[in-house]
Formats: structure tokens, C-alpha cells, sequence
């Protein structure tokens, strides 16, 4: 069962409803170790002093603020703390607003808002309101040390929290040379825009998320398992989970599932077939005498036809 990000309130007006908020998505990019191509050991990332080159531990490193080129101010957990909002834990709705005002590119990142026990009233009387209503609310929320702008929406029998961007962090269109104008400027004819709505007609479709997959990571999976079957795994010693760095990513959980399969297939490595032929050898020979090398036992061989024939030689001429 997946943990809460945090525990709290959904506030709007007088109006509190305990929530607990959860994570809307999940990660399915296939990560990849870089490895040395000499000895297919892993190779880590290193956290080194750029003047001396020795490594840095992580209770040596600070945050700072770069304000001018090769110059910062260093920041301590107590200065970002204090510049974080003080609501923390409460999902705070400040307006109300139509659902299709907002646009596309102000939404980033879905979670699920759970009421807490006994908060079920609360919950599906905001929800019922806002489908009637066809609003959504705008909301602010600190997540962690971070306070983010937020919109509280309905969808199915659940309430989503969706991260939005502030203006500030989105390109004006106009930075970029975007035709305009209407489309007799630019010789489109009211016959063209028939065929196109004709077109475009023909391909509409309801919406069914599930008609889509990412198909990329479809065929890089089943390029990994051929190159499992065709090359085999490469396995190296575990390394001492001290050593990592608190911020290593590794693959296990990814591929975890295809070291499965191909164990299931019984398609050894080639590395396995080597040392299982080695140890079948040993196993028949295991009780014998060990037998003698075919190089030594051909040159005995050839010794004792020579002596018989020098004897044979000595006793013709006597």
C-alpha cells in the first residue's frame, strides 16, 4: 500500500475535511547503471571537489545561491524552512474558478486527495458541488519545504490535487514567431478548410486512455530480453550499500522482472554453461586415476618404438 505524502486538511472557508494526500502517478522509465566496458563493473557518481579533486561526504555539502558569477551565499536547512509557508499540512482553497479557464500548459504534476475517517460528508459534498458548479478550486499547498499553486478538481468519485506552474515559469508564445492573422492571409481557401474539418471528422474518436501505450519503452523491453537470451547477463558483486550515495538510483525493481523470465526459460548465460561443463567434468572424473595427457603418452609411445628398433638393429649386426 502506498504511503501519504502527508496527512492533513482540505480547507475552504470555514469548511476543513481530513485528507491524506497520495502520489497520482507512477514511474515506468526503464533506468539504466553506466558500466565499465573493461571489467562491466558499475561506475559511480562522485561527489569531488572541483580545486582539489578529493571526494566530498555528503555531511560537508551545503547549499548555496550562485548570485554572481563564482560568488554564493550558503543557506541553512533553517533559512529554506523559514522562507516555507506556515499552512503546512493544509490544502488551502482560496477561489474558486471555471474549469476551462485554465489552460493546458499551467498543469504539471495529478495527486489523490483520501479523506481521513469519518471525513466522507465533507469530501463528497465539495465534490458534488464542483461537478454541479463546473468549477474547480485554486488552492495552495506546501509539499515538503515548497509551497506550490494548486487546483482541486474533480474526477469520477475521487478529488485531484494538480499541481499548477506560475506564470513565471511558462514561455510567453509571443517569444517565438507564431503566424498570424486569419487564414485568407494565407491563401487557405473555404474549400480547404471544408476538407479539413471533413478530415478531421472522419478520425474523431471518444477518449480511451487505455487505446494508448508507451511503445518505445514496449520495444526497448523486448530488446533487452533478446539481448539477455543472445548475450546473457553480466553479474558483478554486490556493492556494500554504505558506499552508495544517498541519492543512487539503481534498476533492481525494473529489471528484477527480466532476470525472472529468463531464469523460467532455462537459457543459461554462457558464462553458467562454461562452469556447469566444468563441473560435470569434475564430477565424471571423481574416483579415477587422473588420465594421462595425449601429447605425453604419444611421445612414450614413440620412445619405445625407436629402442626396439636400435635393438633390433645392434643384434642384425652381431
Amino acid at each position: 500500500m502506498a504511503r501519504p505524502i502527508w496527512t492533513g486538511t482540505l480547507s475552504f472557508g470555514l469548511l476543513n475535511v481530513p485528507v491524506s494526500l497520495m502520489s497520482g502517478e507512477r514511474s515506468v522509465d526503464l533506468h539504466f547503471r553506466m558500466l565499465d566496458s573493461r571489467s562491466n563493473t558499475p561506475v559511480r557518481y562522485e561527489r569531488v571537489n572541483a580545486e582539489t579533486g578529493e571526494e566530498v561526504p555528503w555531511k560537508e555539502i551545503v547549499k548555496a545561491f550562485e548570485y554572481a558569477k563564482g560568488s554564493y551565499v550558503v543557506l541553512e536547512p533553517e533559512d529554506i524552512k523559514s522562507a516555507a509557508a506556515d499552512g503546512r499540512e493544509v490544502v488551502d482553497v482560496k477561489a474558486f474558478v471555471e474549469a476551462g479557464s485554465i489552460g493546458p500548459e499551467y498543469f504539471e504534476k495529478p495527486y489523490f486527495l483520501v479523506p481521513g475517517k469519518k471525513a466522507e460528508k465533507g469530501y463528497v459534498l465539495l465534490r458534488e458541488v464542483l461537478k454541479r458548479t463546473g468549477r474547480i478550486g485554486i488552492a495552495r499547498v506546501v509539499i515538503r519545504t515548497r509551497e506550490y499553486l494548486s487546483a482541486v478538481m474533480p474526477r469520477g468519485n475521487a478529488l485531484v490535487l494538480m499541481l499548477l506552474r506560475y506564470p513565471q515559469e511558462l514561455v510567453d508564445a509571443e517569444d517565438y514567431r507564431i503566424p498570424e492573422g486569419a487564414a485568407s492571409e494565407y491563401r487557405i481557401s473555404p474549400k480547404e478548410i471544408q476538407m479539413a474539418e471533413q478530415l478531421i471528422e472522419s478520425m474523431s474518436d471518444e477518449w480511451n486512455p487505455a487505446e494508448y501505450r508507451d511503445e518505445f519503452r514496449d520495444r526497448l523491453r523486448k530488446v533487452i530480453e533478446q539481448r539477455m537470451k543472445s548475450k546473457g547477463v553480466v553479474t558483478t558483486e554486490s556493492e556494500d550499500e554504505a558506499d552508495m550515495p544517498e541519492n543512487a538510483t539503481t534498476n533492481v525493481v525494473d529489471f528484477m522482472s527480466l532476470l525472472q523470465k529468463s531464469l523460467a526459460s532455462n537459457k543459461r548465460t554462457p558464462a553458467r554453461k562454461t562452469a556447469a561443463k566444468s563441473a560435470g567434468k569434475a564430477a565424471r572424473g571423481k574416483g579415477t586415476d587422473k588420465p594421462a595427457d595425449k601429447s605425453t603418452a604419444g611421445k612414450k609411445s614413440t620412445a619405445k618404438k625407436a629402442a626396439a628398433k636400435k635393438r633390433a638393429a645392434t643384434r642384425k649386426a652381431g
